[in-house]
């Protein structure tokens, strides 16, 4: 596999010594870095509001945009409240250490994100995720009565899988429980709209948050916390949002503005996901799961094989050095139904070798 250094905008294709590659790697579900009617609203939005929000959000000059946006996004995820952070990273880590101080026991699913793990906690990785959650309903019913924190990511990125936490609402009811959820590859991907898993789970009897980073499917440089009025309100209060700046509120505007984009963009990447799926299915090796844009293989060679025939894939250990290598084929709203042929004839070559 080689290293790509670029100094171009990445979208559908990228360029490297005067040969253009088809570029299926990245986390830009809805194709939007490159999107010329985002693009266009991005610029309208800084114009509008300025290049760059260096002020505190409690200061006494304050932007009604970011207040906008947190109150329609929260209305569209159902959830009660939302609190915008100026990275998915910073509002997992400040959203999980704002429940750390309610809590007695924690479990942690095996892929979960590290914007969510509290210091010093790693989750196993030998477990699967079915024997985590027997570990949790064991534990469970063994453990007394405390306040009981659960972190998970809403889909395992690299597997890929997409979770089902409904067993949450079977476990003992002697516990209180908080659920964190991460849903950085879930919002713009997963569902029916772009607003990530909150609606899914609501229904869960427990405490329930999510948070995650906007920058991927909805390509904003932002994160997000969505959950109960109280725990929102009380981070809100916290020195790590008071003392912080927030996103670019260009591109805060650009989103508010941007929703028939987005739900055309939703429905190519759901197109172009049913239609690699259709063409795929005797392609050995080739593991994903309905609906979603992420497809891995364990085969290594295959990176440098569709490199050869012009194809640029995802390949690298993640999160650390140490770990697996992580190799998958990731769809965007950019791609086009001949772009994905192309790359069904490829795999279908490379399978015959």
């Amino acid at each position: 596999m080689s290293l790509f250094h670029l100094q171009t905008k990445i979208g559908r294709t990228i360029t490297r010594d005067n040969k253009e590659y088809l570029y299926f790697s990245g986390t830009d579900y809805l194709g939007l870095s490159a999107n010329a009617e985002f693009e266009e609203l991005v610029i309208k939005g800084i114009q509008k509001l300025g290049l760059n929000h260096g002020l505190s959000r409690i200061n006494n000059v304050r932007l009604d945009v970011y207040d906008q946006f947190e109150a329609f996004f929260a209305e569209k995820a159902g959830a009660e409240k939302a609190l915008l952070w100026s990275s998915g990273y910073l509002a997992g880590y400040a959203t999980v250490n704002y429940l750390l101080d309610d809590t007695d026991y924690i479990f942690l699913a095996p892929d979960t994100h590290p914007a969510i793990l509290p210091d010093e906690l790693t989750p196993d990785h030998s477990q699967t995720f079915k024997q985590w959650v027997e570990y949790v309903q064991e534990m469970t019913e063994t453990l007394k009565p405390q306040r009981v924190l659960i972190l998970g990511n809403a889909v395992d990125a690299l597997k890929p899988s997409m979770h089902d936490y409904s067993w949450i609402g079977h476990l003992t009811r002697k516990h209180q429980y908080t659920f964190l959820i991460d849903d950085s590859h879930a919002f713009g991907v997963m569902g029916n709209d772009l607003f990530g898993t909150y609606k899914k789970w609501k229904f869960l009897p427990v405490q329930l948050l999510v948070s995650g980073s906007l920058a991927k499917g909805l390509g904003i440089p932002a994160g997000i916390t969505l959950g109960p009025i109280g725990p929102i309100i009380g981070m809100a209060n916290r020195r790590i949002f008071r003392s912080s700046s927030p996103a670019p509120q260009g591109y805060i505007w650009a989103f508010l503005n941007a929703q028939t984009i987005y739900k055309e963009r939703f429905e190519k990447l759901q197109a172009n996901v049913q239609y690699f799926i259709s063409i795929t299915r005797n392609i050995e090796g080739l593991e994903g799961e309905l609906g979603y844009p992420i497809f891995s293989f364990s085969n290594r060679k295959w990176v440098n094989l569709l490199e050869v025939e012009g194809f640029i894939v995802s390949s690298f250990p993640y999160p650390e050095p140490t770990d697996p290598w992580a190799n998958r084929i990731v769809l965007s709203a950019y791609h086009e139904k001949a772009d994905i042929k192309k790359l069904f004839d490829a795999l279908e070559k490379i399978q015959r070798q």
